[in-house]
């Protein structure tokens, strides 16, 4: 991805790893998902605000490409940028381990929007997004 428009740096922790000593697949979400949450605070939203007014994103689909592990103590950045495919949002998020800007996993996360519990294209977000969208 050429141009990101959110990076948020953080650090693994030694609970997120297995036995083998490396992060946690499913820990990857967690990841993904807390960069989405600091991006919507970024620009001065978040979901709880949003969901009291009705709007409620949702998660339709992930897709993982894991490319390198993260280890305890490693510290990376989730790199994200988003675009619009008809009625989803899609959140493109990159992890990168910052020691040596190694990509570690390459997230697609497809979002969908209800507003008052019914299925919408979600214009709240084209506003909001509006200068970020690809």
């Amino acid at each position: 991805m050429s141009k990101y428009i959110c990076t948020l740096p953080l650090k693994v922790r030694d609970y997120e790893c297995d036995i083998q000593g490396v992060v946690n697949n499913s820990v990857y979400q967690n990841y993904l998902e807390h960069a989405r949450h600091e991006f919507l605070e970024s620009i001065g939203s978040n979901f709880k605000k949003l969901h009291e007014e009705g709007i409620d994103a949702m998660v339709s689909r992930i897709e993982i490409d894991y490319k390198t592990s993260l280890t305890s103590g490693d510290e990376f950045e989730v790199r994200l940028n988003i675009e619009r495919e008809g009625l989803k949002l899609v959140f493109n998020e990159d992890i990168y381990r910052t020691s040596d800007n190694k990509l570690c996993a390459k997230g697609k996360v497809f979002v969908i929007c209800l507003v008052n519990g019914r299925l919408s294209k979600g214009e709240v977000f084209d506003e909001l997004f509006g200068e970020y969208l690809v």
